[in-house]
């Protein structure tokens, strides 16, 4: 490949890693800016670890349960990112809270994805509640990490309709649609170095 070196990134996963596949299928084309040097999952087992063994992604468990803390385990989780050269935390499906730490060892390089149009219905089950408050549209949130969850400065959102007869697994499956497009977008706008955090606002710059 010519021109600019592809930016390194750690891809940290505790599912199925769906996103994970969709970042890196993309990455398999000409001119993707960002590699996925290792994928880090907070539990063994699980089919992200096996998307990146099938991709020849060194696969890396960092169990919650090894650590006495959330800060010993955020230790862990960027020994290991910064082990492999990663310049960048993509969290896809992770469900653990970094620590702060976390944002000192890769400041304005952690970027999450969430299933609802933040600040609306942050943490770990926003579809569900987006179904039980009756909204008639939720979407998808791609966002920088900051030190409160779900909150830092927002990258990109698309909204997806709610239907009358939507259950949370109908519902999450529309949004997964969404991620699977939007999410490898934004990584690779990421790791070309085209996105500039204002305060509260996120610049996309051209090409």
């Amino acid at each position: 490949m010519t021109g600019r070196p592809r930016t390194p990134i750690a891809v940290l996963v505790s599912g199925s890693g769906s996103n994970l596949q969709s970042i890196l299928d993309a990455s398999t084309g000409a001119g993707y800016a960002a590699e996925v040097v290792v994928v880090i999952s907070d539990r063994p087992g699980v089919r992200g670890l096996q998307r990146a063994a099938d991709a020849g992604v060194p696969a890396v468990v960092v169990a919650w349960g090894d650590y006495p803390d959330r800060d010993a385990f955020t230790m862990a989780v960027c020994d290991v990112a910064a082990d492999h050269g990663a310049e960048g935390l993509i969290l896809a499906g992770f469900m653990r809270i970094l620590a702060p730490s976390a944002l000192d060892r890769f400041p304005g390089r952690v970027v999450n994805i969430h299933p609802a149009l933040l600040p609306a219905f942050p943490g770990a089950h926003g579809v569900a509640e987006a179904i039980a408050y009756g909204v008639k549209v939720s979407g998808v949130t791609v966002h920088f990490v900051d030190a409160e969850v779900d909150h830092g400065p927002i990258i990109l959102q698309e909204p997806v309709p709610v239907r009358p007869d939507d259950t949370e697994e109908t519902l999450h499956a529309r949004i997964q649609q969404v991620e699977h497009r939007v999410y490898p977008e934004v990584v690779a706008a990421f790791a070309a170095g085209r996105l500039r955090i204002e305060g509260r606002h996120v610049q996309w710059e051209g090409t």
